[in-house]
């Protein structure tokens, strides 16, 4: 009988903690959904729990989400898109088909309350992104309209603050101390439906390899993900904030349902993104100033390495942090700060989540002996003006790519704007291309395109991908 017993409570506590929802974002960027319809169904009958067995009450999470779901808020956006038609801008044909000139796309999420005198709410950028009206509804009902405060496209962090009184924020936790197995919760607005609670575990920490999204250090979660909780809370058992819940993964996308692969920003890192946006609006990041690549086989072969693991220096650049610390061509990254470097990417991922005056750990491998450097990081340029770099490229700027681009396989810089009537203009540059080469030299961001135009040259001709055609572009 005891056994029973026992094995019943079991069952029942681990009942308490089955899957949860967490966000409607899947990872090919998909925005949030508008609030779905829900089916009427009959809801079978159950019968009641006991609330003790042999005198011990059962868990429950009630007396924590008490204090907690006041904290999380659902957040509505409305963005005015412009309506295209057959016939352009033709007012005649508009009216009398009755098409209008524009029409107002919603969507929904959720947002974390972090500061109450300050009326702080963090949410996902992609779910405040392009808006053109924020609304905020608490807990209570009351419906606010947000500020944007700022936003980090590259971690899908947006900040925004509401002007209420009697707020109740979410502590926030540490969460480089969750380890795989924790109990966490999950609350946000799934599909509109309203404020839901859900919980799981904690299925791994420190991912950073999933397609489409940018710069990655997730918390990942046996999660019901639905679209509506992007942006919403993910707590421990103390009810303290371990992770703002933005993607899921289904092959088949987020509306076919769950299969328990989600994933949330940790707290850590979304705290550091939002004291970097409270103090100018901008993020700014660190940077090696090194290219590298994959350590394949050939290349491991090559070096004597017994693996084919990490990422090898190619180009160390002239008063980079790198160069510095003594960084040389051939060394090979195999872990940062502890943590393993498998590829390019991942120490390219390392670096960009890092801070321009952060102190870091590399472990290398220089001609197949292991060896620790300590290095010092400095700023990552954002975007640059097209005559700091030459006068061909003068009316245009130039930016980092998005890092949910580099993962699909591009490397490059990003051409953000050109002034009508500008050089830049005159040499077929448009806002949008992505610049691929450069006949100065080879790169793949905007500190090795800089590098490769300061050594001149009488030709200058840049490969242009432009609405998925490359073209080569001659600058006069």
């Amino acid at each position: 009988m005891k056994t029973a017993t026992k094995t019943l409570f079991a069952l029942t506590a681990a009942a308490a903690f089955g899957g949860f929802a967490a966000t409607g974002l899947n990872l090919m960027l998909e925005q949030p959904a508008a609030a779905a319809p829900t089916a009427s169904a009959a809801v079978p009958a159950t019968a009641a729990l006991p609330t003790a067995v042999n005198g011990t009450p059962l868990p429950s999470l009630a007396p924590m989400l008490k204090k907690v779901l006041p904290a999380v808020v659902s957040v509505n956006t409305k963005q005015r898109v412009r309506v295209n038609t057959p016939f352009g801008d033709d007012p005649v044909f508009r009216r009398i088909f009755g098409i209008p000139q524009e029409r107002i796309a919603q969507s929904l999420g959720s947002g974390v309350i972090i500061d109450a005198q300050r009326g702080l709410v963090l949410t996902n950028n992609h779910v405040v992104e392009d808006a053109d009206e924020v609304q905020v509804t608490l807990a209570d009902g009351r419906s606010l309209k947000a500020e944007f405060v700022g936003n980090d496209a590259d971690t899908d962090i947006a900040l925004m603050r509401i002007p209420a009184q009697n707020l109740t924020a979410i502590p926030v936790a540490n969460s480089d101390a969750l380890q795989i197995g924790d109990f966490v919760v999950a609350i946000g607005n799934p599909f509109g439906v309203g404020q839901t609670v859900t919980s799981g575990i904690v299925s791994a920490v420190g991912r950073n390899n999933l397609p489409g999204a940018g710069y990655q250090n997730f918390i990942q979660t046996d999660a019901s993900i639905n679209p509506g909780n992007s942006g919403g809370a993910l707590v421990n058992l103390n009810g303290e904030l371990v992770g703002i819940n933005t993607a899921s993964f289904n092959p088949r996308g987020s509306m076919a349902g769950n299969i328990g692969l989600g994933f949330a920003i940790p707290s850590n890192l979304a705290s550091r993104i939002k004291d970097q946006l409270l103090a100018g609006g901008v993020v700014r990041r660190g940077t090696l100033g090194i290219d590298t690549q994959d350590v394949d086989a050939r290349i491991a072969k090559g070096l004597g390495l017994a693996e084919a693991r990490g990422a090898v220096v190619t180009r160390v650049y002239p008063g980079s942090a790198g160069g510095a610390a003594g960084l040389k061509i051939g060394d090979v990254v195999v872990a940062a700060n502890g943590q393993p470097v498998d590829n390019a990417e991942a120490l390219r991922n390392f670096q960009g989540l890092q801070a321009p005056d952060a102190k870091i750990t590399l472990d290398l491998l220089r001609e197949g002996k292991p060896l620790k450097i300590t290095s010092g990081l400095r700023e990552a340029p954002k975007a640059l003006a097209g005559e700091q770099l030459d006068a061909r490229l003068a009316g245009a700027n130039f930016a980092e790519l998005p890092e949910s681009l580099r993962r699909q396989g591009l490397a490059g810089v990003l051409v953000e704007k050109v002034e009508r009537g500008s050089r830049a203009q005159q040499n077929y540059l448009q806002p949008g291309d992505v610049i691929l080469t450069a006949s100065s030299g080879d790169f793949s961001d905007l500190t090795g395109f800089r590098a490769s135009l300061s050594r001149g040259g009488e030709q200058l001709v840049l490969q242009v991908l432009r609405n998925g055609r490359a073209y080569n572009v001659p600058m006069r």
